[in-house]
């Protein structure tokens, strides 16, 4: 099997990307933007973890098995994430937000 050369270019384009977005990380998290702030932060983190898993793990050029591999395995771990929350916020006693049970959260 034949290995796709990626030039040096490449690396150092994606790793100034990744040093942009580390300072966008840095920034969004020096101001409020209220609700945003999570949406923000996570878009960032995943737009990183995308970046690394498709050019520094070679995913873009690797065969479909791989991709296929990679891709039912970031399915597994949302679907892991989506049982436990359910899990989380049916629990008796809490009031959803952050577990705090509904007899000592704030009014």
């Amino acid at each position: 099997m034949s290995e796709h050369i990626v030039s040096k270019t490449i690396y150092f384009l994606i790793f100034g990307a990744l040093m942009v977005l580390t300072v966008l990380t840095y920034w969004v998290a020096l101001y409020d933007f209220g609700a945003l702030n999570v949406v923000i932060a996570l878009a960032v983190a995943v737009t990183k973890a995308l970046l690394v898993v498709l050019f520094f793990m070679h995913v873009r050029y690797s065969t479909r098995l791989t991709k296929i591999v990679v891709i039912s395995g970031f399915f597994w771990l949302a679907l892991l994430i989506v049982l436990t929350l359910s899990d989380y916020f049916t629990r008796p006693g809490t009031s959803g937000v952050g577990g705090v049970p509904a007899s000592r959260s704030t009014r």
